[in-house]
């Protein structure tokens, strides 16, 4: 074979060879989709006190763990455990006026009861001087004036009643029903709600980081201080869209860790993203702005999916450590090069 044949023959071999790979990237990356823009995550929770106060105690190191409800730190509680004296002070001083509303409504009810008995008595003395007037037996004016006694002790009587229906309003009822008693009462629930915020908990299993903070530093309500990464984790996957336009939960993956080159998890596809930011549109009130581009090809759009394994490496896996994930088909033949594929993948990932 002369040297001419030799490299015509090479080159046949060479673009037969590409044709071969160009055909199955193309089948594989649809049938099989694989991506490596994949990362484990977890849920990170930004800690922060809900009231201001300075740190009087630290009870955590960074990058320490923790389970729900133990301690973090814990806020100077003097101001707040004054502010729950004011208000016991405020509900006992509360309950002392009912009482003297009490008393002062009893008296008022025992005015009523003696001006009714005295209005009783100048009315049958005004009807009495009435009848003895038609007789001629008393003057008119003895007859005005019992009648204008009886509609005297008649306004006592009304003002009295106005009097203790006064106090009863300002009373109000007993327990839930007494308004003062009920404003003082949630003050101090308020206050001691406040006294409980100066102890800070976790939330939630997990390891704290971030850690900015120390006694004696000041802490302000709502600005995080530290984190807490919890244990539980997934992981994300970015696939260009045409590639996951069929996959719904519960399809097939495997994982490979870029730590673990060539070691397989199998998970399964919890849930698909249904957009991203670049699909958002704010109403700002700005004009649109297309997207310009001198590309002949534009880069495909890739849609996240979130991905559960059935079983997670002995050791943790910190937020962030990347992953290669290949979706994997019922087909045997398919799922068998699947396989290969994200294996060969993870061990150059390892490499570079």
């Amino acid at each position: 074979m002369t040297p001419d044949e030799k490299f015509s023959r090479w080159v046949k071999i060479a673009a037969l060879s590409f044709l071969i790979l160009f055909g199955y990237f193309l089948i594989a990356d649809n049938t099989m989709p694989l991506t490596p823009h994949a990362m484990v995550t977890r849920t990170v929770t930004k800690v922060a006190p809900q009231v201001s106060g300075p740190v009087s105690a630290l009870a955590v190191d960074n990058n320490q763990d923790v389970h729900q409800g133990d301690v973090l730190f814990r806020i100077e509680s003097a101001p707040y455990r004054i502010a729950v004296d004011q208000a016991k002070l405020a509900l006992a001083q509360a309950r002392q006026s009912n009482a003297q509303l009490d008393a002062s409504l009893m008296a008022a009810r025992q005015d009523v009861s003696a001006l009714a008995s005295v209005l009783a008595q100048k009315a049958r003395e005004a009807t009495r001087l009435k009848a003895l007037f038609a007789k001629n037996g008393v003057s008119q004016q003895q007859r005005d004036d019992a009648i204008s006694a009886t509609d005297t002790a008649r306004a006592k009587w009304e003002a009295a009643k106005a009097r203790v229906s006064a106090l009863q309003i300002q009373r109000g009822g007993d327990g839930a029903s007494n308004i003062a008693e009920q404003v003082a009462l949630s003050k101090l629930k308020k206050a001691q709600l406040n006294q409980s915020y100066t102890t800070v908990k976790a939330s939630h299993d997990g390891v704290v980081t971030n850690l900015q903070l120390d006694v004696g530093a000041y802490a302000s309500a709502g600005q995080p201080i530290m984190a807490l990464v919890s244990e539980r984790a997934q992981v994300i996957a970015d696939f260009r869209e045409k590639s996951v336009r069929d996959i719904e939960a519960g399809y097939t993956a495997l994982v490979a860790f870029d730590s673990e080159p060539g070691a397989l998890y199998t998970g399964h596809v919890t849930s698909v993203d249904a957009g991203i930011s670049a699909g958002q549109i704010d109403a700002n009130g700005q004009l649109a702005s297309p997207t310009n581009s001198n590309r002949w090809v534009r880069d495909a759009q890739r849609m996240r999916l979130h991905i559960q394994l059935d079983e997670w490496p002995s050791h943790a896996l910190p937020t962030g450590a990347r992953a290669t994930v290949q979706l994997v088909p019922d087909h045997a033949i398919s799922g068998l090069l699947a396989k290969a594929q994200v294996g060969f993948l993870s061990m150059l990932h390892y490499i570079y």
